[in-house]
């Protein structure tokens, strides 16, 4: 299966000291079987860091069952929980090897910033939630 992870610097071979803290699944190597999303982050990233945006594209096997995974089908009260306390510091991604689920782009980020200011409840916050890809 091919994988991209969108940014400003060649990755030959992954490995997460290429992540910043406090993101939605923890610090970890972020990857997307969308070549569209990684586009618009190595964009995002360019414009931050004033280097050319980059694309790298893996060949991921699907040997997937020698690994903890935690799987988030869509977003959820759990998904909420989990990527709030991620962004605040917390540890629990370090029981997984991997996390598959929907990061949080601008309009979801918005969301969870109303819902951490106490703004929107969980319900609202998930009600908004649903219309994001």
């Amino acid at each position: 299966m091919l994988m991209y992870h969108g940014t400003d610097t060649e990755i030959r071979i992954p490995d997460v000291t290429h992540s910043r803290r406090y993101l939605d699944f923890g610090k970890g190597f972020y990857l997307t079987t969308y070549q569209k999303q990684a586009e618009k982050w190595s964009f995002r990233t360019s414009l931050r860091t004033g280097k050319p945006p980059v694309v790298n594209i893996y060949e991921v096997s699907e040997a997937w069952d020698r690994y903890h995974i935690l799987t988030f089908e869509d977003y959820s009260r759990e998904w909420l929980a989990f990527v709030v306390g991620c962004r605040r510091g917390g540890t629990e991604y370090l029981n997984y090897d991997i996390i598959r689920g929907g990061v949080a782009d601008d309009d979801v980020f918005a969301a969870i910033s109303l819902y951490t200011r106490g703004i929107w409840d969980v319900e609202r916050t998930l009600r908004e939630l649903k219309y994001y890809d």
